[in-house]
């Protein structure tokens, strides 16, 4: 009588790599990778960068574009604020809004940290940066911007209120140079935008006024906008 023998059973570590369950866990590090390092989604929660940017706006962020170079002047970027920056919110949060910026984080659909903030770069660390020149231009180095995303500023009319009328622009705004690893950030929405500015907009202020991103908090460049589809474009 001929007997069957049963078929071997598979070592340990195939039977691992096999299950369902390795591949989720192998999915969620492997997303976890990626955001930590290359790429992630993030939730524009203002309107401080309208037009470029509106509220709810998923945009990508990329970890890598500062990966042996500088942000440089232009450029949109998600940064971590540090605590000059005064960012309501950073009390203790409920478990309920916790988990939601966790979900935030991952998917950039909902709230990200409640100190991440995406601003454009408007000067570098060394760089010195003022407001205005006679046709009420941002000065960096004593050289005008050409800055055509700009959604709104502040009124400025040469001769009736600039930056030597009584009382002066709001668009005005005290010399100051960026200190190391530091960046000046300002949005879009100049008229809506708590940026490194802000506290410089009143008479009488003085170069302590500026706050900075720092090189350290800087998350990555935004490249385009994901979601909604039909606001998809580079940036």
């Amino acid at each position: 009588m001929t007997t069957t023998e049963a078929p071997a059973r598979p070592p340990l570590w195939r039977r691992i790599v096999s299950s369902t369950w390795f591949h989720f866990a192998a999915a969620v590090v492997l997303t976890g990778l990626v955001l930590s390092f290359v790429a992630k989604p993030f939730w524009v929660p203002s309107s401080s960068m309208a037009e470029t940017l509106e509220p709810g706006d998923r945009v990508l962020v990329n970890r890598l574009a500062y990966v042996g170079s500088e942000p440089a002047t232009g450029d949109v970027i998600v940064f971590d604020a540090d605590s000059t920056w005064s960012i309501s919110g950073t009390a203790e949060e409920n478990p309920i809004r916790t988990v939601l910026r966790w979900i935030g984080e991952v998917s950039g659909f909902g709230p990200t940290g409640p100190h991440t903030l995406i601003k454009r770069v408007i000067a570098s660390s060394g760089q010195t940066v003022e407001c205005c020149d006679a046709d009420g231009r941002m000065l960096v180095d004593g050289e005008p911007l050409d800055e055509p995303y700009l959604g709104s500023d502040y009124a400025f009319e040469p001769g009736t209120l600039d930056c030597d009328s009584e009382p002066t622009s709001l668009r005005c705004l005290v010399a100051v140079t960026v200190p190391e690893d530091s960046y000046v950030v300002l949005g879009d929405n100049r008229t809506n935008s708590s940026d490194s500015a802000r506290a410089c907009r009143v008479a009488d202020a003085d170069e302590t006024c500026w706050r900075f991103a720092t090189r350290a908090g800087v998350v990555g460049k935004a490249v385009v906008i994901l979601w909604p589809i039909g606001r998809w474009s580079g940036l």
